[in-house]
């Protein structure tokens, strides 16, 4: 996607922070402030907000972790179970 150059006066502090994240995820400054802005366009207006929708998105992924262990064991057991049915028909006379 093409990009506008776009000039954009920043406190120290937000360019300081824009660079540490770019360094965090290998990207740089550019990219940081193109993801800031459409996290808001997104409707995520602040650090709060976003900080809630992490630990939501993690714990949705917890839930969906513990779910899917539970349907591992039963798909499990039901194996089990139906390999034993198979096994005492083949011990039994039709």
């Amino acid at each position: 996607m093409a990009t506008i150059p776009t000039h954009v006066h920043l406190q120290p502090a937000q360019r300081e922070f824009l660079e540490k994240q770019a360094k965090l995820r290998g990207t740089n400054v550019s990219a940081e402030v193109r993801s800031s802005i459409d996290l808001y366009r997104a409707g995520v207006e602040s650090m709060a907000e976003l900080e809630l929708l992490d630990v939501a998105t993690r714990k949705a992924k917890d839930d969906l972790d513990a779910t899917l262990a539970t349907l591992d064991a039963g798909q499990r057991r039901a194996k089990a179970f139906f390999a034993e049915i198979e096994a005492i028909k083949a011990g039994s006379p039709s």
